[in-house]
């Protein structure tokens, strides 16, 4: 039977960490006998990486793939436990401590090509072997470095316009235009826009969607160290609007959605996370038309800051 019975974490359940704030926890240790010379502490830790594979050559005869890969260290903290005359008798003992994390961290994130993860780990040693150990995986949220002063701004107006074609010799046009009182967003914020479609066309539009994009640039490193860049966009948030839209008439279509309470700030060109990725994000608002085969898109920029710029 082992000496360590149970090693337990203890924090507070779905919390969202902000970069620079405070993390208090718990460690359980659960013996069934006695201890001599026990190590037990707790790990604070922070790390980033991107891996892709990349065709070279793919206009030779010797075209080949070749991994791109990068990482990042965000934090290791470690805390040692101290343990009086050096020994623990069977039973529970609570150990508290305490990380501060630092101001500057990106988001957690995770896709097919990158992960930004961070966990606190729990670990009882004796004797230099490892006898129990626990993991718990942390959200934080990272911070931004967007000034101030550009945190307030004039509405926003998009505009777009296109020509359709449709019925053989039919033409209209269709003219759309997006309306926000504000393009800067906290994670978890709701957003508010207000779209007016003038459908210049003997058709009806029954149909509007909205789409938040996020667009990833990672960056790697061939075996040969060479810089590369990828580019990946996924899809955030999608909504349905069922319109009826008649013929030469204009309607407006209020939109309401709420952003996911974890995002990677949007990138301002120098910050310390872009060294393996960096995000942008966009509405796309668009109308397909079935009956011209055509689709009509306006295009958004969001910029996504960090909770603490706005206190």
């Amino acid at each position: 039977m082992s000496v360590v019975k149970s090693i337990e974490l203890v924090l507070p359940k779905d919390t969202i960490y902000l970069a620079g704030s405070s993390l208090n926890g718990q460690v359980i240790l659960t013996l069934n006998s006695t201890l001599v010379d026990p190590i037990v502490k707790v790990e604070l830790v922070g790390r980033g990486y991107v891996e892709w594979n990349e065709e070279t050559g793919a206009s030779l005869d010797y075209s080949r793939d070749v991994i791109c890969i990068n990482q990042a260290d965000y934090m290791h903290k470690t805390k040692t436990f101290p343990v009086q005359d050096n020994w623990l008798s069977a039973g529970s003992h609570k150990f508290d401590f305490h990380f501060n994390l630092p101001p500057r961290l990106p988001s957690t994130f995770t896709s097919k090509i990158g992960r930004v993860f961070y966990y606190v780990q729990a670990s009882c040693m004796g004797r230099e072997l490892i006898l129990a150990k626990k993991r718990l995986y942390l959200l934080i949220q990272g911070t931004s470095n967007f000034h101030k002063e550009n945190l307030f701004q004039n509405p926003l107006l998009v505009e777009a316009e296109k020509r359709i074609s449709y019925n053989c010799c039919s033409q209209g046009t269709i003219h759309l235009q997006i309306h926000m009182e504000k393009n800067i967003f906290t994670p978890g914020d709701r957003v508010i826009f207000t779209t007016e479609i003038n459908n210049q066309t003997s058709k009806c539009i029954k149909t509007v969607l909205f789409a938040l994009y996020a667009h990833v640039q990672y960056q790697g490193f061939t075996p040969s160290t060479e810089r590369r860049t990828c580019t990946e966009s996924s899809e955030l948030l999608r909504q349905e609007a069922h319109t009826h839209i008649a013929p030469f008439d204009t309607t407006k279509v209020i939109s309401t959605f709420y952003l996911p309470l974890v995002l990677s700030v949007s990138s301002s060109g120098h910050q310390q996370d872009t060294e393996i990725m960096s995000t942008q994000y966009e509405l796309v608002i668009t109308i397909h038309l079935p009956w011209s085969l055509t689709t009509v898109k306006a295009k958004v920029p969001i910029i996504i800051t960090s909770s603490s710029m706005d206190s």
